[in-house]
């Protein structure tokens, strides 16, 4: 779905959301959507990679079917209880905006950037590059 650069430059956003927090981002990429709401998908995804462990239970997935032309954020308790809905909201609506022009890897970078906002005001690290949890490259299934 992305170029190399793209997906460089998708990863590099991951690490620098990071720097200075706690929180976890990953991206999840497959062709299609099997469930009937993405956000299903999304959940067991994030489960299914251990997202639900992280010590503050502040991780977030970003899920895209593109084939399905779907895609689906997910966020755990921890970031949720701060953000509230309205956030994913603005996060789901600012993607796919981009979507629509065919500008995926921009459009999962500044939902990226936004998120590593949140998550540098609600969960601060004492040491500038964080504990990294999980691993930032790009998961495709």
């Amino acid at each position: 779905m992305f170029t190399q650069s793209e997906e460089a430059r998708i990863v590099g956003a991951i690490q620098e959301a990071e720097r200075g927090t706690s929180g976890e981002i990953r991206l999840y990429v497959e062709d299609f959507c099997l469930r009937d709401h993405p956000v299903e998908r999304a959940e067991e995804v994030f489960h299914l990679f251990g997202m639900h462990n992280t010590q503050n239970r502040n991780a977030v997935l970003l899920y895209l079917a593109p084939k399905s032309r779907h895609f689906a954020i997910w966020g755990d308790i921890g970031i949720h209880q701060k953000v509230g809905y309205g956030f994913w909201e603005t996060e789901k609506q600012l993607l796919r905006d981009h979507f629509r022009r065919d500008e995926a890897a921009e459009g999962v970078v500044q939902c990226i950037q936004l998120i590593g906002r949140q998550l540098q005001t609600h969960f601060p690290s004492d040491t500038l590059d964080g504990h990294n949890e999980l691993p930032d490259e790009i998961i495709y299934g």
